[in-house]
């Protein structure tokens, strides 16, 4: 449990500066690298980048701000949260992600994922009522290119294929997820293709996903997959006190889930529901860097995670707080929680 991989995500949040101004979606990029080298710097094990199509959000093309992450780092491992492949080509996903395996000495992986937001499926001409068959049939293909080798292939969602390779090669493969929201069925369909699941948590407790992970390794077992590790997203923020982390990290939870609810029909967000959420038998992992680091030991202990992602920027927090917060998460909050799980 020591050597648990401790990762960092984010979406590229667009951020309101100190002066109340909303940065630009180019700015927002461009912080977003200098937080990810600064995480390489902090000894963070792996920076997630996930894709997304609506103002809120800068990145739409993770490939391509990683692949700008590769030349600024040296040793971070360098993911998607998500690549939304339902509304991708599962050729041109694998090709992307080989080159950035190159450009990165090795260190690219893909997290997989059928998206929460559907932005993208009228973006590119998908319909949503394919919207289950196209993850199925899609996740079967990415399935068969994981090998490297000549590809033969029929589906229903896009051309066949026949004897049909992809490049470039790489050294040793692509270490691929996926991101799962808690259905039974897509456990299910994790392990039977072999991936590792990658679980988003982001409401109640933790303990409350054990019953996944169980049917993950049982469903492994009896397909005779790898037993891979389980992985765990959830949001958080992280400043000298309690305190001091809630009162920064509010705004910005509060901005992003009304602008979201207002769409979904959600109710109002309130500091009752947030407080929850930052408390033991909640999904937000904000505060100290020794509250933060309990709450992620005693999630990592309770699900039997290999590893932890921490989805450090939500919303409109500043890019000077998710700096500190970047840098107290490798420095401080790792080692803690190392210490804690070696015990």
């Amino acid at each position: 449990m020591a050597a648990v991989e401790l990762g960092l995500d984010t979406f590229g949040d667009i951020t309101v500066e100190s002066d109340g101004q909303r940065v630009s979606h180019a700015q927002a990029i461009r912080n977003l690298v200098e937080q990810a080298a600064l995480a390489d710097a902090a000894g963070v094990d792996f920076i997630g980048v996930g894709e997304h199509h609506r103002r809120e959000y800068a990145v739409s093309s993770p490939e391509i701000v990683l692949a700008a992450i590769a030349s600024r780092t040296e040793r971070i491992r360098l993911g998607s949260a998500v690549t939304v492949l339902s509304s991708d080509d599962p050729v041109r996903v694998y090709e992307r992600f080989a080159t950035l395996d190159a450009v990165s000495d090795g260190r690219a992986e893909v997290i997989l994922g059928r998206g929460s937001f559907i932005e993208s499926f009228p973006l590119f001409g998908y319909d949503l009522s394919d919207y289950e068959a196209l993850f199925e049939e899609k996740l079967e293909l990415f399935s068969l290119l994981r090998d490297e080798k000549p590809v033969t292939w029929e589906g229903t969602m896009r051309p066949s294929l026949t004897q049909a390779d992809v490049f470039p090669k790489t050294a040793g493969g692509i270490r691929a997820w996926v991101g799962v929201g808690g259905s039974p069925e897509s456990v299910i369909r994790t392990a039977r293709y072999g991936y590792g699941l990658m679980l988003a948590i982001i409401g109640g407790p933790a303990a409350r996903f054990r019953p996944f992970v169980d049917l993950y390794h049982r469903a492994v077992g009896e397909l005779g997959t790898p037993a891979l590790p389980i992985g765990i997203h959830s949001p958080g923020h992280i400043a000298d006190t309690d305190e001091q982390a809630w009162e920064e990290a509010y705004p910005g939870f509060e901005a992003q889930n009304n602008t979201i609810g207002a769409e979904r029909g959600w109710p109002p967000y309130s500091r009752l529901r947030f407080q929850h959420e930052v408390g033991p038998e909640g999904s937000i992992y904000a505060g100290s860097p020794e509250t933060v680091a309990r709450k992620i030991a005693d999630t990592v202990r309770t699900l039997g995670a290999g590893r932890f992602d921490l989805k450090y920027a939500n919303g409109t927090l500043g890019h000077d707080k998710l700096m500190r917060s970047v840098e107290l998460y490798g420095s401080k909050v790792i080692p803690l929680v190392r210490d804690m799980l070696g015990e």
